[in-house]
């Protein structure tokens, strides 16, 4: 059973978490959604590239790697709703297969950040001292270092594939969760529940992980929507240098690759990964965006409407 710490120092009857928080804690989120525009549009969006992602590839007719010669630069036509490739494969199986890729990366860098810098900062925060300064410095050295620069050459030691570029792309995001993390533990650690646990001879990790990370975690929801975006760009603008994936393995930023030497003669191939890789992004930024000013009263309309 959950109990308030303060009900402890006051004597009183510890008092049970309310059996209806997980409900009305939905239905804040459920209205959120609804009566914010830019949020409603980015989730949509997002839902369509996720369902296009994990579902898309197993409705398609063609397989992505599947070439045919006599049908090279097709149109986009029923038969192929975006044309043809130079080989005749189809571009909407591969467009499809290159969403999977995208989301993969983006959601394995996005977690390894924060699962990394939220407790890193959590901990060298609420510790203090030494430790949290020379933390804080190797967080600047990071930070120092351009994030795409950064990415390329973690990638060109570690070699391409999947794992390496979620943490070649993590690596620089680390820093941003660390910092947010920090300033939110070193306000919160000086609140009176924290004393309160104290009192009642909660340890620091207990403290920390039962009481004040409860209360920061809002402001990462906005910082892990953003990463979602900018890890999808970060593992598109690789593969587009030649640096990311490697044939076969298909991802968007290869797509763009291969179409640029075709941009007259077929103009589709270039299109429609664009276009996907940029309503990908925008969804992220909407919900991010929206989720920004909900959390900050200063920004906040009345009425919640966008």
């Amino acid at each position: 059973m959950n109990t308030n710490p303060m009900d402890a120092v006051s004597g009183a009857e510890p008092t049970a978490a309310p059996t209806w928080r997980q409900e009305t804690l939905t239905q804040r989120v459920t209205g959120f959604f609804l009566r914010d525009r830019r949020a409603m549009v980015g989730m949509i969006l997002l839902v369509v590239m996720l369902f296009a992602a994990f579902v898309g590839p197993r409705l398609v007719p063609y397989e992505p790697d599947q070439p045919n010669v006599r049908n090279r630069f097709a149109a986009p036509s029923w038969s192929h709703w975006m044309g043809t490739d130079r080989s005749g494969r189809d571009l909407l199986s591969r467009v499809l297969a290159g969403a999977s890729i995208s989301f993969r990366v983006a959601i394995g860098a996005a977690l390894l950040a924060l699962l990394i810098g939220a407790p890193l900062g959590a901990v060298t925060s609420y510790i203090g001292g030494l430790v949290d300064d020379v933390t804080q410095r190797c967080m600047d050295a990071i930070i120092a270092f351009p994030a795409r620069l950064l990415a390329i050459v973690l990638v060109v030691l570690m070699g391409p594939s999947v794992v390496s570029l979620w943490f070649a792309i993590a690596f620089s995001s680390i820093p941003r969760y660390a910092r947010i993390i920090r300033g939110s533990v070193l306000d919160q650690k000086e609140r009176e529940y924290v004393e309160a646990a104290h009192a009642i001879g909660e340890g620091r990790l207990a403290i920390l992980f039962l009481y004040i990370l409860p209360n920061v975690l809002p402001p990462l929801a906005v910082q892990v929507t953003l990463d979602f975006a900018s890890a999808v760009t970060v593992e598109a603008s690789l593969s587009f240098l030649g640096l990311g994936l490697v044939p076969p393995t298909i991802s968007w930023g290869g797509l763009l690759n291969d179409a640029q030497q075709w941009l007259e003669e077929a103009p589709w191939l270039a299109i429609f990964p664009g276009a996907a890789l940029a309503l990908t992004v925008l969804s992220f930024v909407l919900i991010g965006d929206a989720i920004r000013d909900h959390l900050d009263p200063r920004t906040r309309r009345r009425g919640g409407m966008r």
